[in-house]
């Protein structure tokens, strides 16, 4: 586990984990770019996710990439990974070089507008190994992003700003939740990358 501290990089997490927020990574100009890129060539499809045994639709897009074709399984569904895109593997180099991880997968979200959001969760699954790293890349709009407790039900929030990156490492999703609340003051659309390590790679 890497430490950042050092570094003046702000850990947003008062116990139990570790999310450093690193600000801006991307010039203005460099981020619109890869937003643009990503919009495009991305092969979107509406998520799905299993809620009370019912399969639910959801607006939001998702897509999942990386190194191989491996599987993987979050909110009960199965994706195949589609192969690495150009703008991906700049974006994962990048990742790479400032944060020491590497990353052999991305979960990209598409927010068409603030009325798309996630809910409460964690990024828990066992293809990612005991305390997994996530690095969360965020295009387009400004987003709130907030961290809930498991036990004392304390939250801290952020502003992710267009080009930014957060990394969650540790026993953060083990003992917090995070989510992406939906606001009617955000009518633009966000990508939302996140750069994750499978651990269990299953054909």
């Amino acid at each position: 586990m890497k430490n950042f501290q050092n570094t003046g990089v702000r850990n947003l997490l008062p116990e139990g984990g570790e999310a450093f927020y690193f600000g801006k990574i991307l010039e203005e100009k460099e981020a619109d770019d890869f937003f643009k890129q990503l919009y495009d060539k991305v092969e979107w499809t509406q998520d799905e996710v299993i809620i009370f045994g019912k399969r639910i639709v959801t607006k939001r897009e998702t897509a999942w990439y990386g190194a191989t074709d491996f599987d993987y399984t979050y909110s009960k569904i199965t994706r195949k990974a589609r192969l690495w895109l150009p703008e991906l593997v700049s974006l994962r180099d990048l990742v790479k070089d400032i944060t020491g991880y590497e990353f052999n997968s991305c979960l990209l979200n598409l927010y068409h507008s603030g009325e798309e959001g996630m809910s409460w969760h964690s990024d828990a699954e066992a293809e990612l190994g005991k305390d997994p790293v996530i690095a969360s890349l965020s295009l387009g709009a400004e987003r709130k992003f907030v961290l809930k407790n498991k036990i004392s039900k304390e939250k801290v929030s952020v502003v992710l700003e267009p080009g930014s990156l957060l990394l969650m490492q540790g026993e953060t999703q083990k003992n917090w939740l995070h989510s992406l609340p939906k606001t009617k003051k955000v009518h633009e659309p966000r990508i939302n990358l996140t750069f994750r390590e499978i651990k269990k790679i299953r054909k």
